[in-house]
């Protein structure tokens, strides 16, 4: 009965043929419902957006107690809208966040084994993050403690068709913009999709020939973006429980993957040396090249910048207009004594905070790093260290920026190489305070 219950809810991209027609007569379907033009269809949106618009600038503004006319309300977040879709957003906030003190870092323990992924919830209420251990845990975020509130326990090689949960090493994981689905990735080739509100299993999808190594959410809607070590990116929709399309270019193992709000996606391609843009609707790609060594992790800053490190301890800041890095910092988080010869601190993860300067770096150095986009996003500057000892093998930024979530290990997430003994397997809470309130949230940093 478990084994049947697994097939039904189980999707495959092998099938692709009947995957894909599937996915259009529903699309088709869709858009015979309404029979209207399309430029009827872009002011009925239109109408619609700005309506979501004015209740919910009304709302914050009762919250808040502002007198602020709607219009101006309004009129402000669409400006800002068209600026972030332009890649032009710039909140300028990094000059103004203070390191924090040591014992204001909240350590949060679950974890058997090294933590290899988080994701924090859209309301910066939730963390969730996963483990070698193939555990996923849900956590409550709060200033002074971490409560878990569901813990899906890992399963043993070989219990996949009966046990809920993941049975081998989870490897990443990402949460839908609304907050209602979690995917979460692993060794064993499969990806699962959470409620995230209760933690209960809704579908598992297979398709994947190796290790899945980074899931995104398309922002705004419920299309997931897999990647995988066996190269391919695939699209699927998780509200319809569907595959989509399967999309081929990397010559190495993909690392990792970031989205946005557009129909398309960035990957890191490991040893190829290449990060690359992929335009799902062309089924096209844009490829990148200036890291020496294999590209690990990747993010994107805004619609048009993204951030990626490499395991020759470079950082690199990209325009998706050019080919080359627009700023490279070699390494990054310093050398290390390696049989006598000095080797680079690896760059084991990345995160940047949406449409503004900031940005943190992860590795085994002893530190998380904290840097600055210069002017036009041509520069990066570093800012300060906060010591953690262990591997970084996530590192998130909150949605307010408030706070900075870092998972850490005693191995790194895709592999044994070497072990830090001292390091706690766990996820620590960083807040980050600001000297003064930040100035004009809007700032155009074109490349």
């Amino acid at each position: 009965a478990a084994a049947g219950r697994l097939a039904d809810e189980e999707v495959s991209s092998d099938s692709e043929t009947e995957s894909l027609s599937l996915g259009r007569r529903r699309r088709e379907a869709a858009e015979e419902e309404v029979e209207e033009t399309p430029q009827e269809k872009k002011l009925r949106l239109a109408k619609q957006y700005l309506e979501e618009l004015r209740q919910l600038e009304e709302e914050r503004a009762e919250e808040e107690e502002e007198e602020i006319l709607p219009a101006d309300l309004i009129g402000d977040r669409l400006k800002e809208d068209v600026l972030e879709q332009k890649g032009r957003l710039q909140r300028l906030v990094a000059k103004d966040v203070q390191p924090p003190g040591l014992a204001s870092i909240r350590v949060l323990r679950g974890h058997q084994l090294p933590v290899t992924c988080l994701v924090i919830s859209p309301d910066d209420r939730f963390i969730f993050s996963a483990s070698k251990d193939g555990s996923l845990i849900k956590c409550k975020w709060e200033v002074e403690s971490g409560k878990r509130l569901c813990v899906v326990p890992g399963g043993r090689k070989g219990t996949e068709e009966r046990h809920m949960g993941h049975a081998s090493q989870v490897l990443c994981m990402a949460i839908s913009s609304d907050g209602k689905y979690l995917a979460t990735g692993d060794r064993n080739k499969l990806i699962m999709i959470w409620d995230a509100a209760t933690c209960k299993r809704l579908h598992i999808f297979t398709g994947h020939r190796d290790a899945v190594s980074g899931l995104s959410f398309r922002k705004g809607t419920h299309e997931l973006y897999s990647a995988s070590h066996d190269r391919c990116v695939k699209v699927w929709n998780v509200a319809e429980n569907a595959y989509m399309e399967t999309l081929f270019g990397h010559q190495d193992v993909i690392t990792g993957l970031d989205s946005l709000s557009r129909e398309c996606c960035v990957t890191a391609g490991g040893r190829d040396g290449t990060v690359r843009l992929w335009k799902i609707p062309e089924e096209t790609q844009l490829v990148f090249s200036g890291h020496q060594g294999s590209i690990d992790c990747i993010q994107l800053i805004n619609e048009e910048h993204m951030v990626s490190g490499a395991d020759d301890g470079s950082l690199a800041l990209w325009g998706l207009t050019k080919k080359k890095p627009l700023a490279l910092a070699r390494q990054a988080h310093g050398v290390q004594d390696a049989q006598g010869l000095e080797e680079p601190y690896w760059i084991s993860a990345v995160a940047a905070l949406r449409n503004s300067d900031l940005v943190a770096t992860g590795s085994h150095s002893g530190s998380v790093k904290l840097w600055k986009c210069g002017e036009g996003f041509r520069k990066l500057e570093h800012l300060w260290d906060i010591p953690l000892v262990g591997f970084v093998n996530s590192i998130k930024f909150s949605a307010s920026g408030d706070f900075l979530v870092a998972g850490i290990g005693q191995e790194h997430r895709l592999g044994r190489w070497w072990r830090i003994k001292e390091a706690k397997n766990s996820i620590c809470i960083i807040p980050l305070k600001q000297r003064v309130t930040a100035s004009d949230p809007e700032s155009p940093g074109s490349s």
